[in-house]
């Protein structure tokens, strides 16, 4: 309930002069305030009842009453007529906080986004799309031109292995080459054996493909290749290679397994630098895997030293690679050399395409293919040496 100030003043102004006309009498003591009943109600109509012109009122009582007026006027609206600070402020409303939380906090539905569109609209929004969607197309035929790597990561890679898997894991290569054998001995002159004569069908020529280069317990073969003569009744005569590549490292034992149903006890094993790094590996594989090793006891014709003897100095190495281009003349196309061949199946291992790996199993069968065509020339070079001996 709001009070006309200036009427209030001058109430004021009538009090001062009544209290210095007459001592002021005992001033009747405001009611307190009750709950449903507020301060303000009261003390307005304690203003009320001092007002002139009331009925069953003296100048005596409406000084006391305007008096009681001043100071409770001052506790409610102070000095300057304004309310004081407490007064001011105000409870927050709690109802009206959780509300716009509320509100703030709360998610679109479905039932709030924009209508649906006409059919003629619907019909203008999809030929936008199907050019956006063109537009997408052709931007991603020309990243993919200009980042090859980036197309090639995006399809999946190609697990697929040559040959016919055998066994969990292991994977035979066959082959036959029309490459006939010769139907005579073969002297090995050439590896300082002048009295030994050699059946050609008792040869095997063999190299494999190791995990690492440094040897020793470690280092296992993933793929061994081998190559003989054999008259095949449906392709006849000619050369015969086959390879063993493991996928996964729990099929080792059964590759050296099938390996050791390939020996007999008549096989001549031959092999390039074999003697010094193939043979002991394997042995050592058979000796972990608890195998009776079929290798013990084998003859072992070892070409790298017969071919250093004749040709050391004439190419600037004598490695099998040289020979085989300085002296067979055999080309290689998009050839892996042998010392990525431990990165490759490590690659495979680890989930990624087996291109690499295929390029290592066509590495090994030109090996021992080239294996087989070096002791034909080498025992020919021999031959001519000799003859050239006598002559002189």
């Amino acid at each position: 309930m709001s009070l006309n100030l200036a009427r209030l003043r001058a109430l004021q102004q009538q009090a001062g002069r009544s209290e210095t006309a007459a001592p002021r009498a005992a001033a009747p003591v405001a009611l307190p305030a009750t709950r449903d009943e507020p301060a303000a109600t009261n003390n307005a109509a304690l203003v009320q009842a001092a007002t002139p012109g009331a009925a069953g009122t003296d100048s005596a009582g409406a000084a006391a009453a305007a008096a009681n007026a001043r100071s409770d006027a001052d506790c409610i609206f102070g000095p300057d007529g304004l309310a004081p600070a407490p007064a001011r402020t105000q409870r927050p409303d709690l109802d009206a906080l959780r509300r716009m939380i509320a509100l703030r906090e709360r998610k679109p539905t479905p039932a709030s986004g924009p209508p649906a569109p006409r059919a003629a609209d619907a019909r203008g929004d999809a030929r936008e799309s199907g050019r956006s969607a063109a537009a997408l197309a052709r931007r991603g035929e020309r990243a993919s031109a200009a980042d090859p790597a980036r197309s090639v990561r995006a399809l999946p890679a190609d697990r697929s292995l040559p040959g016919e898997e055998i066994a969990p894991g292991l994977h035979l290569i066959q082959a036959h080459l029309p490459l006939p054998g010769p139907r005579e001995a073969l002297p090995l002159d050439f590896a300082k054996r002048r009295e030994d004569r050699l059946d050609p069908r008792r040869l095997l020529f063999f190299d494999t493909e190791t995990t690492g280069l440094a040897g020793g317990t470690g280092t296992r073969a993933f793929m061994i290749g081998a190559a003989d003569w054999y008259d095949d009744p449906q392709r006849g005569d000619g050369l015969r290679i086959r390879q063993l590549m493991i996928s996964t490292l729990s099929a080792e034992t059964a590759m050296l397994r099938e390996f050791a149903r390939w020996l007999t006890a008549e096989t001549v094993l031959s092999s390039y630098n074999g003697r010094c790094y193939d043979a002991p590996l394997l042995n050592t594989r058979y000796r972990l895997a608890r195998i009776a090793n079929p290798l013990a006891g084998l003859d072992h014709v070892d070409l790298l030293f017969p071919t250093r003897r004749l040709y050391r100095g004439v190419w600037e190495n004598c490695k099998l690679a040289t020979m085989e281009r300085e002296l067979l003349r055999i080309v290689r196309e998009d050839d892996l050399p042998g010392s990525q061949a431990p990165a490759a199946w490590l690659h495979f291992l680890r989930g990624g395409s087996s291109a690499l790996l295929r390029r290592v199993a066509a590495h090994n069968h030109q090996d021992v293919v080239t294996l087989a065509q070096l002791m034909l020339r080498l025992v020919q070079a021999q031959a001519q040496a000799d003859a050239a001996l006598l002559e002189s």
